[in-house]
């Protein structure tokens, strides 16, 4: 005996130039039986909470499926998978598609070469899952656009369960963060790790989907940001304070990126900051009502 609810969805085709549009979502638990062999044409996200079972690659090799757990089920790969005939499983998918895609599985968000992946918790991709149930409901005028925004937070809640990241940050990441406005090369860094610049790319490319320079540029310039927009400090002390010597490289570097000059931005983007700028991020909760 199984149980099984799920709901599919049509979205038009201005909703697919959202990104991303969910196809369906399903929540099933038990001895339910064996999907496959088959292959589909459209990806799904199936979360395993609790039992187990096996996953057959579609080279015949069998995989053991133990909760929590993560089944990626990619367009065109041929699938085959069933939760133990006894005591069964506790599963949730969403099915989605959409051009955006392709973007995520760039950035390792989604892993056709990992069809099986161990998370440390499926309470927050489920909770997601339930939200784009009960959002699947015929009568909601927003359907389409609040299952498709959900279908984005599903993805960065499953990246967050990976059993292979830790729970607070990639420990690489944090550093490079920490040490970015440092006069250090990549190299530098590498080494400070530990570590050869092939592995500190591997590294960075798996944990945060960029080279280690794109990442040390992003954070720098997310500082300088902060800096142009709440301090009258000159643009060369700005290009200083975020590890840039030459002032002229900063400006012609920041333009090339985010695609004004730092004086633009400042004018455009300048905010008056009573009692200085604070970089502790506020709670909500505690926010001052007006």
């Amino acid at each position: 005996m199984y149980h099984t609810w799920m709901r599919f969805l049509t979205p038009g085709p201005v909703h697919h130039r959202l990104g991303l549009v969910c196809l369906g979502v399903g929540l099933q638990y038990g001895p339910l039986p064996t999907v496959g062999p088959r292959t589909l044409d459209s990806h799904v996200a199936v979360v395993i909470s609790s039992g187990s079972g096996w996953y057959e690659t579609p080279d015949g090799r069998r995989r053991t499926v133990t909760a929590p757990a993560l089944l990626w089920l990619t367009p065109g790969v041929p699938h085959h998978y069933a939760p133990d005939p006894v005591t069964g499983w506790d599963e949730a998918f969403v099915g989605f598609t959409g051009p955006a895609t392709t973007t995520y599985t760039e950035l390792g968000y989604i892993e056709p070469d990992r069809p099986v992946v161990a998370l440390s918790d499926a309470a927050g991709p489920r909770a997601v899952i339930a939200r784009i149930a009960r959002a699947a409901r015929r009568d909601n005028p927003l359907l389409e656009v609040e299952t498709g925004a959900a279908v984005h937070e599903l993805l960065v809640a499953l990246r967050r369960a990976r059993a292979d990241l830790a729970p607070d940050g990639d420990p690489v990441l944090k550093a490079l963060a920490r040490d970015a406005f440092k006069p250090m090369s990549v190299a530098d860094h590498a080494g400070r790790h530990g570590m050869t610049l092939a592995e500190l790319r591997t590294a960075v490319r798996r944990g945060a989907g960029c080279s280690p320079k794109d990442y040390l540029l992003g954070v720098r310039l997310d500082r300088a940001k902060e800096l142009l927009a709440a301090t009258e400090l000159p643009v060369a002390a700005i290009a200083r304070r975020v590890g840039y010597d030459d002032p002229a490289y900063f400006s012609r570097l920041f333009t090339r990126r985010v695609g004004m000059p730092p004086i633009r931005f400042r004018a455009q983007e300048a905010r008056t900051v009573p009692g200085g700028w604070s970089n502790r991020v506020p709670d909500p909760g505690e926010l001052p009502r007006v």
